[in-house]
Protein backbone atom coordinates (compact mmCIF):
# COMPACT_ATOMS: atom_id res chain seq x y z
CA UNK A 1 0.00 0.00 0.00
CA UNK A 2 1.27 3.45 -0.66
CA UNK A 3 2.08 5.75 1.94
CA UNK A 4 0.41 9.30 2.03
CA UNK A 5 2.02 12.03 3.34
CA UNK A 6 -0.62 13.93 5.51
CA UNK A 7 1.86 16.56 6.56
CA UNK A 8 2.26 18.15 3.48
CA UNK A 9 -0.74 17.63 2.00
CA UNK A 10 -2.51 20.81 1.29
CA UNK A 11 -5.88 21.57 2.71
CA UNK A 12 -8.35 22.26 -0.06
CA UNK A 13 -10.61 25.33 0.99
CA UNK A 14 -13.85 24.53 2.03
CA UNK A 15 -16.98 26.50 0.23
CA UNK A 16 -19.12 28.67 2.39
CA UNK A 17 -22.65 27.29 3.15
CA UNK A 18 -25.62 29.16 2.69
CA UNK A 19 -27.58 28.65 5.78
CA UNK A 20 -30.00 31.28 5.53
CA UNK A 21 -33.44 30.58 6.78
CA UNK A 22 -36.26 32.34 5.21
CA UNK A 23 -38.26 34.66 7.96
CA UNK A 24 -40.82 32.91 9.89
CA UNK A 25 -43.74 35.09 9.02
CA UNK A 26 -46.13 31.96 9.56
CA UNK A 27 -45.12 32.33 13.48
CA UNK A 28 -44.99 35.85 13.52
CA UNK A 29 -48.50 35.79 12.82
CA UNK A 30 -49.81 33.55 15.34
CA UNK A 31 -47.86 35.81 18.08
CA UNK A 32 -49.36 38.45 16.58
CA UNK A 33 -53.28 37.33 16.72
CA UNK A 34 -52.47 36.06 20.27
CA UNK A 35 -51.20 38.66 21.61
CA UNK A 36 -54.43 41.00 19.88
CA UNK A 37 -57.02 38.33 21.30
CA UNK A 38 -55.24 38.49 25.01
CA UNK A 39 -55.64 42.21 24.87
CA UNK A 40 -59.10 42.48 23.94
CA UNK A 41 -59.92 39.16 26.35
CA UNK A 42 -59.04 41.46 29.23
CA UNK A 43 -60.45 44.62 28.06
CA UNK A 44 -63.54 42.59 27.53
CA UNK A 45 -63.36 41.31 30.97
CA UNK A 46 -62.46 45.05 32.63
CA UNK A 47 -65.53 46.75 30.45
CA UNK A 48 -68.19 44.39 31.39
CA UNK A 49 -67.41 43.17 34.72
CA UNK A 50 -67.81 47.12 36.45
CA UNK A 51 -71.40 47.13 35.33
CA UNK A 52 -72.71 43.89 36.51
CA UNK A 53 -70.09 43.97 40.11
CA UNK A 54 -72.23 47.62 40.43
CA UNK A 55 -75.48 46.28 40.20
CA UNK A 56 -74.80 42.75 42.45
CA UNK A 57 -74.00 45.27 45.42
CA UNK A 58 -76.87 47.72 44.93
CA UNK A 59 -79.12 44.39 45.18
CA UNK A 60 -77.42 43.29 47.96
CA UNK A 61 -77.60 46.76 50.47
CA UNK A 62 -81.46 46.64 49.06
CA UNK A 63 -82.18 43.08 50.37
CA UNK A 64 -79.81 43.00 53.10
CA UNK A 65 -80.74 43.93 57.00
CA UNK A 66 -78.39 44.57 59.73
CA UNK A 67 -77.42 41.33 61.20
CA UNK A 68 -76.98 40.87 64.89
CA UNK A 69 -74.43 39.79 66.34
CA UNK A 70 -73.93 36.57 67.34
CA UNK A 71 -74.27 35.70 71.21
CA UNK A 72 -70.62 34.42 72.65
CA UNK A 73 -71.04 30.70 74.06
CA UNK A 74 -71.27 29.96 77.51
CA UNK A 75 -68.46 27.40 78.12
CA UNK A 76 -65.95 30.51 76.30
CA UNK A 77 -66.85 32.17 80.28
CA UNK A 78 -66.00 29.21 81.78
CA UNK A 79 -62.82 28.89 80.02
CA UNK A 80 -61.48 32.04 80.64
CA UNK A 81 -62.08 32.00 84.37
CA UNK A 82 -61.37 28.68 85.31
CA UNK A 83 -58.35 28.01 87.34
CA UNK A 84 -56.34 24.92 87.04
CA UNK A 85 -54.01 23.40 89.67
CA UNK A 86 -50.94 21.02 88.29
CA UNK A 87 -48.79 19.08 90.66
CA UNK A 88 -45.68 19.08 89.97
CA UNK A 89 -43.32 16.77 91.27
CA UNK A 90 -39.53 17.54 91.73
CA UNK A 91 -37.65 14.83 89.83
CA UNK A 92 -34.60 13.30 91.87
CA UNK A 93 -31.06 14.28 90.58
CA UNK A 94 -29.40 11.17 90.08
CA UNK A 95 -25.88 12.44 90.07
CA UNK A 96 -23.04 13.86 88.70
CA UNK A 97 -22.37 12.23 85.42
CA UNK A 98 -18.92 12.34 83.15
CA UNK A 99 -18.44 11.86 78.87
CA UNK A 100 -16.25 9.23 77.62
CA UNK A 101 -15.47 10.44 74.01
CA UNK A 102 -12.68 7.65 73.50
CA UNK A 103 -10.71 4.79 74.59
CA UNK A 104 -7.67 4.11 72.74
CA UNK A 105 -4.59 2.08 73.34
CA UNK A 106 -2.09 4.26 72.33
CA UNK A 107 -1.48 7.38 75.26
CA UNK A 108 0.07 9.83 72.65
CA UNK A 109 -3.26 9.17 70.36
CA UNK A 110 -5.16 9.79 73.66
CA UNK A 111 -3.54 12.83 74.84
CA UNK A 112 -3.58 14.40 71.45
CA UNK A 113 -7.66 14.26 71.43
CA UNK A 114 -7.42 15.88 74.16
CA UNK A 115 -5.57 18.71 72.82
CA UNK A 116 -8.06 18.57 70.08
CA UNK A 117 -11.26 18.86 72.36
CA UNK A 118 -9.01 21.43 74.24
CA UNK A 119 -8.40 23.50 70.81
CA UNK A 120 -11.90 23.13 69.54
CA UNK A 121 -14.64 23.16 71.69
CA UNK A 122 -12.77 24.94 75.35
CA UNK A 123 -13.99 21.49 77.40
CA UNK A 124 -11.36 20.27 79.55
CA UNK A 125 -10.44 16.26 78.98
CA UNK A 126 -8.66 14.22 80.98
CA UNK A 127 -6.69 10.84 79.82
CA UNK A 128 -7.14 7.81 82.16
CA UNK A 129 -5.05 4.42 82.30
CA UNK A 130 -7.17 1.21 82.51
CA UNK A 131 -6.11 -2.19 82.74
CA UNK A 132 -8.47 -4.43 81.65
CA UNK A 133 -8.20 -8.11 80.14
CA UNK A 134 -7.61 -7.00 76.81
CA UNK A 135 -4.80 -4.97 78.10
CA UNK A 136 -4.17 -1.04 79.05
CA UNK A 137 -6.55 1.22 77.38
CA UNK A 138 -6.08 5.15 77.80
CA UNK A 139 -9.79 7.05 78.31
CA UNK A 140 -10.28 9.93 77.64
CA UNK A 141 -12.75 11.37 79.79
CA UNK A 142 -14.44 14.65 80.26
CA UNK A 143 -15.65 15.20 83.42
CA UNK A 144 -18.11 16.21 85.75
CA UNK A 145 -21.66 17.43 85.00
CA UNK A 146 -24.10 18.51 87.48
CA UNK A 147 -26.89 17.23 85.25
CA UNK A 148 -27.40 15.35 82.48
CA UNK A 149 -28.46 18.42 80.46
CA UNK A 150 -25.30 19.99 80.65
CA UNK A 151 -23.56 16.85 79.61
CA UNK A 152 -25.51 16.78 76.23
CA UNK A 153 -25.02 20.12 75.65
CA UNK A 154 -21.34 19.92 76.01
CA UNK A 155 -21.89 16.39 73.82
CA UNK A 156 -23.56 19.05 71.38
CA UNK A 157 -20.40 21.23 71.04
CA UNK A 158 -18.30 18.47 70.18
CA UNK A 159 -20.92 16.96 67.36
CA UNK A 160 -20.64 20.42 65.55
CA UNK A 161 -17.06 20.42 66.06
CA UNK A 162 -16.94 17.86 63.79
CA UNK A 163 -15.37 15.25 66.68
CA UNK A 164 -16.05 12.00 67.64
CA UNK A 165 -19.16 11.59 69.29
CA UNK A 166 -19.39 11.13 73.23
CA UNK A 167 -20.94 9.15 75.37
CA UNK A 168 -22.76 9.92 78.80
CA UNK A 169 -22.83 8.00 81.64
CA UNK A 170 -23.80 8.51 85.36
CA UNK A 171 -20.72 8.83 87.80
CA UNK A 172 -19.99 5.88 89.97
CA UNK A 173 -20.57 6.51 93.73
Amino acid sequence: MAQRDYVNKKRTPKKPTQNKRPFPVAALLVAVVLVSAGIYGLYFITTNSEGKAATQIAQKEQTSAPKPKPKKPDFIDEIENAKIEVEVEEQEQQGPYYMQCASLRNREDAEALKAQIAFKTGLIADVDRTEGKNGVWYRVKIEPFETKRLAESANNQIKRARMSRCRIYLMPK
